[in-house]
């Protein structure tokens, strides 16, 4: 199994739509996607490790998928449309892990 984990860092001045997240970029991530996405979760950063500190990611998603060829295969179709999206929810930079779960 394959993760694919996208990071969105905070700062004092990103800005981050959640509700069109949840409610739009990721239903149209998972249609595009289709039977090559096995699984998805969203993450909301809410606090760093210390207390008082501020979460380092504002936000994080995490797809599974078989293979790393499943996901490349069915994102680079899509990839255009899915990333044009991210300026209506963010301003951040993602970041993008590819991950084989072990555990």
């Amino acid at each position: 199994m394959i993760k694919v984990s996208v990071l969105y860092p905070n700062a004092s001045d990103v800005k981050f739509d959640m509700a069109y997240y949840l409610d739009r970029h990721m239903p149209m991530v998972a249609q595009l996607l289709g039977g090559a996405l096995k699984g998805m979760n969203v993450e909301q950063g809410v606090a760093g490790g210390q207390p008082g500190v501020a979460a380092p990611y504002v936000a994080l998603c995490h797809l599974a998928f078989d293979s790393i060829d499943a996901f490349q295969s069915v994102f680079d179709k899509h990839s255009a449309q899915i990333l044009a999206d991210i300026p209506n929810y963010t301003n951040a930079q993602p970041t993008v892990q590819i991950s084989q779960v072990k555990l």
